[in-house]
């Protein structure tokens, strides 16, 4: 079976004042509402722990000695207390719901920004599913801890101090008498404290590791169908689901012995007090409404301690999750600009690159001495067998990766001097895995450049005979793409982001295999409407479909991240070489694939 608990979800979370700092840091805006909240919560607290000492009052100075004016005020004065407690909870909890929910916000919104600026290196290496883990997850557990353990804890504090000082305060004898069970009370919560740590971060692992494989089963539903592995995913989710429920059990079961306990433990230290203040009752050294209250405060000494119990676990979920977050929000982009970076003014299109070295892994060189030139508004295409490097140059025109050694000049100027941003708004890329956003074909075509019109948008559209397939669509240019682009073809998909590259205007124009799911008959609209648009525009094209990159301006044949032939077409044929046994090689399958077709 898989791995079932990865190591970062082992991980138990540790006391770290840094991380709390910090995360108070976002807690501060709202820091007068927090402020108020405890407010609320010590008037909550001072009126919680007045009812008792209420009722005693009602019981001895008007049920005791038959006065019924004296019962009526003490009774008034308990519902009075009673409902301000009441508001004021009420208002507390108001207040920091608003507060946790604004910390949320604040601190998904800086994780979502700083993911944004990582460079593709972090993306390539950090899966989808651990992001969303800590977008969603951990930041929900931040959101829980802030609405309710902190101002829970101050409350339990509270109530807890209050009761003690009242029980000393009404009869300090009988108070050393219902705490002689609290030694049993500091054992049993020690052995719940240290067990369910363990319960919990199983429970929590196995979690995460079900909600993970339930999105990766989902997002590759058709993979799934074509296989016909339904039943053995099935499986394997039941064994996760089995695990998972386990580990939720251990955890029951547990909290089913500690609560009762703490249950009995709070009527073992009633009973002593109504045996020990009921001898003072006989005695006539303590009234009966005294007793009444000391056994009120008796049931409510215990309600706190169980809530700072359930406070340790939160306390230490939040801990971990804080860990979490902010270990990722520390990660430095490992490609920025520099300070003094200029902004590239608007370009002719001469690339050059210069002698250039690249490795994504040490000691795993991708690219070696490539040197390319390109004038305003030729087309090169790169030509190579897969992983000869194709992929990578194009990636580092974009600078979504520096070069190791040598450079990449546009207009002279070196783009790791220029900003990134100034730089990839001159640049349009079409991918091979195209992407589309949810939302409406007119959405995805103007999300290269927001300003655009609507006519301007279908401008872009019909050049690239996208046009054609949009306006039988229900409802034309508003049709919901669906998620990534579902509710269309393949082809229609990357028809689409020709589009939206277009309309961009770039002066470089990237093509990425961009056409390798197109069909024939779309392909050769696409070869026409291309012939023109990239009139004027520097193109770079990487296409395994060499019939598709025979005009171009420069073909460059890559082998094992090395340039090893250049030139046009005619000449590369003429030299006889890779490129020649490559054109061979794929227009003898073609031939042969239309012999096969033409028997059959």
């Amino acid at each position: 079976m898989r791995d079932m608990l990865p190591d970062e979800e082992n991980q138990i979370g540790k006391y770290d004042s840094g991380l709390l700092l910090r995360l108070f840091d976002y807690v501060k805006p709202y820091r007068r509402r927090l402020i108020l909240s405890i407010v609320f919560i010590t008037i909550s607290s001072l009126l919680g722990v007045a009812g008792p000492y209420l009722i005693g009052r009602a019981v001895d100075d008007g049920i005791r000695v038959q006065n019924i004016e004296q019962l009526r005020f003490w009774t008034v004065l308990f519902i009075i207390a009673s409902i301000l407690e009441w508001i004021t909870n009420r208002y507390r909890i108001q207040i920091m719901a608003y507060v946790g929910t604004g910390v949320v916000a604040d601190l998904r919104s800086a994780l979502f920004r700083h993911l944004h600026r990582l460079s593709l290196n972090f993306h390539n290496n950090y899966s989808v599913g651990r992001m969303m883990s800590r977008l969603l997850g951990d930041i929900t557990v931040l959101r829980d801890f802030i609405t309710w353990s902190i101002t829970g804890l101050f409350r339990s504090m509270f109530g807890l101090v209050g009761i003690i000082v009242a029980m000393l305060a009404m009869n300090w004898r009988l108070a050393l008498v219902s705490f002689v069970v609290l030694p049993i009370m500091a054992i049993i919560t020690n052995y719940w404290r240290v067990y369910i740590r363990v319960a919990y971060r199983a429970a929590r692992a196995r979690s995460s590791i079900i909600s993970g494989y339930f999105n990766e089963s989902i997002s590759g539903i058709r993979v799934t169908k074509s296989f016909t592995r339904e039943d053995e995913n099935f499986e394997y989710f039941k064994f996760l689901n089995r695990s998972y429920r386990e580990a939720n059990v251990r955890a029951a079961r547990l909290t089913a012995l500690f609560f009762p306990s703490v249950d009995f433990v709070g009527s073992l230290s009633a009973a002593l007090v109504v045996v020990y203040g009921g001898s003072l009752v006989l005695d006539e050294r303590l009234s009966a409404g005294i007793l009444i209250a000391f056994v009120l405060y008796v049931q409510r000494f215990f309600q706190p301690i169980r809530e700072l119990a359930m406070r340790y676990n939160t306390f230490q979920a939040s801990m971990a999750s804080c860990e979490r977050i902010f270990s990722l929000i520390d990660l430095q982009p490992d490609l920025i600009d520099d300070p003094a970076a200029a902004k590239l003014p608007p370009i002719l299109g001469r690339v050059q690159f210069e002698a250039v070295n690249f490795a994504y892994k040490p000691d795993e060189p991708v690219l070696q001495g490539v040197s390319i030139e390109a004038d305003p508004g030729q087309q090169i295409a790169l030509v190579g067998e897969t992983g000869a490097g194709k992929s990578t140059i194009i990636r580092l025109l974009a600078r979504f990766f520096d070069v190791s050694d040598g450079q990449i000049l546009i207009d002279g100027h070196d783009i790791r001097d220029v900003s990134q941003t100034s730089l990839r708004e001159q640049l349009g890329v079409v991918l091979q895995d195209t992407f589309l956003f949810s939302g409406s074909i007119m959405d995805n075509i103007r999300y290269g450049r927001l300003n655009a019109s609507d006519q301007e948008v279908i401008n872009a559209a019909q050049a690239v005979g996208a046009d054609e397939f949009i306006s039988k669509l229900p409802e034309g240019y508003f049709t919901d793409v669906g998620q990534n682009g579902v509710n269309l073809s393949v082809g229609q998909r990357q028809i689409l982001s020709f589009a939206r590259a277009l309309l961009a205007d770039p002066r470089i124009l990237v093509l990425d295999e961009a056409t390798s799911s197109v069909d024939t008959a779309s392909e050769r609209q696409i070869q026409a409407a291309l012939e023109k648009l990239l009139k004027g525009r520097t193109s770079f094209v990487i296409a395994h479909r060499l019939n598709t990159i025979v005009k171009s301006d420069k073909i460059v044949v890559l082998d094992h991240g090395r340039v090893v032939e250049e030139g046009t077409h005619e000449d590369l044929l003429e030299q006889k070489g890779r490129y020649f046994n490559l054109y061979t090689m794929q227009w003898a399958a073609q031939e042969e694939d239309q012999s096969q077709f033409s028997l059959n």
